[in-house]
């Protein structure tokens, strides 16, 4: 884990990586909880099978603007490197923001893969680095350190690269998963899909109405018996609020008033129906939209039975 320290060592370093097809990269901000956040370092591996940390290089930047801004220009608004972050939008307040291109944030790519296949209580990079790559004991108290104190810590800089570790193996395992969870469609097997759907449009169907079941007893037990919370659940309660007219009032209003209502409004079915030919004599935008239904040819049988 080479620490750099000295601004032509961090030059020398970026200028290999402009060379490089990705990166994964991490950081770590003094005063973060202040008006005046400072960028301390920045960790970069660009080689994803190093496990030993050899290619995890701290680059401190803490009062070198000029080394940042260098980082900036070389790498992050380089569109030919991939640059893997987790919770990148974080790290982009200080990487350049929306000039930086070609960012890849693992706490996105996650969000997106089915629940199904990453059953995941949330998304923080420790929770995932346990759970998808079985990094265990993975400690996080570093994070909440002083990292505008020099020299850093041993646990400091331990903690600073093994990071970079951690992402590189999560983005690695999630491509593995988002590649399983969009297979290509023109190539799927229908036999194997059909027979899983079936399989579990029933089990859903069970697990669905007990779910819908038991969500209402609770509700109504919470209520009779005066309980807002529970180890579990909490329950809240809302007003909606619906205010209506009919519209020869809006239409006197509009003869009276200087309003302009002067916007297009959604004629349904219904309305259509009782405009009758009128319809003709108004002009009329039409947006067309295909939607797609799934069912069992067995239900729509019954339906056109019945």
């Amino acid at each position: 884990m080479p620490y750099l320290t000295y601004a032509h060592e961090i030059s020398a370093i970026v200028a290999e990586y402009t060379n490089v097809k990705t990166l994964w990269i991490d950081t770590e901000v003094a005063d973060y909880k202040s008006r005046n956040p400072r960028l301390s370092l920045i960790q970069v591996l660009d080689n994803p099978k190093d496990m030993s940390g050899d290619r995890v290089y701290l680059l401190d930047v803490l009062d070198q603007p000029d080394i940042i801004a260098e980082f900036i220009e070389k790498i992050m608004i380089n569109s030919t490197i991939e640059k893997v972050f987790h919770n990148a939008s974080y790290d982009l307040k200080f990487l350049g923001n929306k000039k930086a291109k070609n960012i890849t944030c693992t706490l996105e790519m996650a969000k997106k893969i089915p629940y199904y296949l990453l059953p995941l209580p949330n998304y923080q990079l420790k929770t995932i680095a346990t759970t998808l790559c079985s990094f265990n004991n993975i400690e996080k108290q570093e994070q909440k350190s002083d990292w505008g104190k020099r020299p850093l810590t041993e646990e400091q800089i331990e903690y600073a690269y093994l990071d970079c570790i951690y992402l590189a193996q999560i983005h690695s395992n999630l491509l593995g998963l988002q590649a399983q969870a969009n297979p290509e469609p023109a190539t799927e097997d229908l036999i194997l899909l059909s027979t899983r759907y079936s399989q579990l449009e029933q089990q859903w169907k069970l697990l669905n109405s007990e779910f819908e079941h038991l969500q209402e007893r609770m509700k109504k037990a919470m209520q009779a018996q005066n309980i807002s919370e529970t180890s579990a659940h909490k329950l809240t309660s809302y007003e909606r609020t619906t205010v209506k007219t009919a519209f020869t009032e809006l239409a006197k209003l509009v003869q009276t008033q200087d309003i302009n209502l002067d916007f297009p409004i959604t004629l349904t079915q219904k309305l259509q129906k009782d405009l009758g030919q009128n319809l003709e004599h108004l002009s009329v935008e039409i947006e067309k939209t295909t939607s797609w239904r799934l069912a069992f040819k067995n239900q729509e049988s019954e339906t056109e039975n019945d």
